[in-house]
């Protein structure tokens, strides 16, 4: 797939099916996840893969008003940043934003469907709990929910001149 056509073709998949994600496609994923660039190249994002069968899932939905997306989902990609190599917040958060753009483009590129849930963000606590993580090392930045899509994912996109603050020359 070309970039620009998977990055207009790339939508929030919510609904899933039952049919399990190759553990191939996973590294695929995550392999994308960490050609990201990052300041100073530190690299700064850390994953846990969490399959449907992980007792630690149906824990973890409760940790989010989207419980049932993280149900559903054949696999979360639980995205951390790793405080001890962290420089700056924000530009480390940028990182870690482009280290999920490239995961959904490749996910979408594969032929799953996947969203990005950052409400669990407000949960970080619990969640560092149900997963057995140390908040003072990593830092949650997002939950991927991924799997063979069960919907189409539309969306409607602003026009280019109502996004630019000047008319371009």
């Amino acid at each position: 797939m070309e970039v620009l056509e998977a990055i207009k073709k790339r939508r929030s998949i919510r609904q899933f099916t039952d049919q399990d994600v190759p553990k191939e496609f996973l590294l695929k994923i995550l392999d994308a996840g960490r050609f990201a660039p990052s300041g100073l190249n530190n690299q700064p994002w850390r994953f846990l893969v969490i399959r449907k069968q992980d007792p630690r899932k149906p824990l973890l939905a409760q940790c989010t008003k989207y419980s049932h997306i993280v149900q559903r989902a054949n696999v979360l990609i639980v995205v951390f940043l790793d405080k001890a190599s962290s420089y700056h917040q924000l530009k480390d958060a940028q990182a870690i934003g482009a280290c999920i753009q490239n995961m959904l483009l490749t996910i979408c590129d594969l032929g799953l469907g996947a969203v990005w849930l950052g409400e669990i963000l407000n949960q970080e606590e619990q969640v560092h709990q149900v997963l057995g993580t140390d908040a003072n090392q990593l830092g949650l930045m997002a939950v991927i929910a991924l799997g063979y899509p069960d919907q189409r994912g539309s969306s409607q996109r602003k026009p280019l001149d109502q996004l630019l603050v000047e008319e371009l020359c």
